[in-house]
């Protein structure tokens, strides 16, 4: 009996395994972004892949594949404009080494164009987002998951010139 339970449990255990919160891609942090209105900013997001997993790149090889995508919800007077994700890595795996799947491990950076309306208040603003991936082992793929992204941006005015003024000629002393 207790050679049946033990076995029962190896099998079991990687159903159980699949349902736990298990945290494959850890968001760490984004590089200082200010803003200016009329003139759109570049933030840079960084993640980390957990060691010994891979996730799929933005572009994956196969459309049965899930891209690993990044989703942005500025606030009001501020907007998310291009987003830009680096190239994968082309990697074979045990499970078929003839094909090369296009995947990101260790770190990786995404980047996301920022602008602010021209009536934008000055101040730091928080801008709220997931990225969505699908992370697989050398042997299983596990469920999409979305993890929460969170950063800061400050949005400066632009300095004025003074009007009606002529620049001083370099020739007067």
């Amino acid at each position: 009996m207790k050679k049946f339970l033990f076995v029962l449990t190896l099998i079991a255990s990687p159903f159980f395994a699949a349902d736990s919160p298990r945290v494959y891609v850890s968001f760490e942090g984004a590089s200082p972004a200010t803003v200016t209105p009329g003139k759109p900013a570049d933030v840079e997001l960084h993640f980390k892949v957990k060691e010994g997993f891979h996730v799929n790149s933005n572009q994956p090889k196969s459309e049965l594949l899930i891209p690993t995508t990044l989703k942005l919800e500025p606030p009001t007077d501020l907007a998310t404009g291009s987003i830009t994700y680096p190239p994968g890595k082309d990697v074979s795996f045990p499970f078929d080494p003839s094909e090369k799947l296009n995947v990101y491990s260790d770190d990786f950076t995404v980047k996301a164009k920022l602008s602010a309306a021209k009536t934008a208040s000055t101040g730091n603003f928080t801008v709220h987002g997931e990225l969505r991936y699908q992370a697989c082992s050398d042997n299983a793929c596990y469920p999409p998951k979305n993890i929460p992204v969170q950063f800061d941006v400050q949005v400066v005015n632009q300095p004025k010139r003074a009007h009606g003024t002529t620049p001083q000629s370099p020739h007067i002393r």
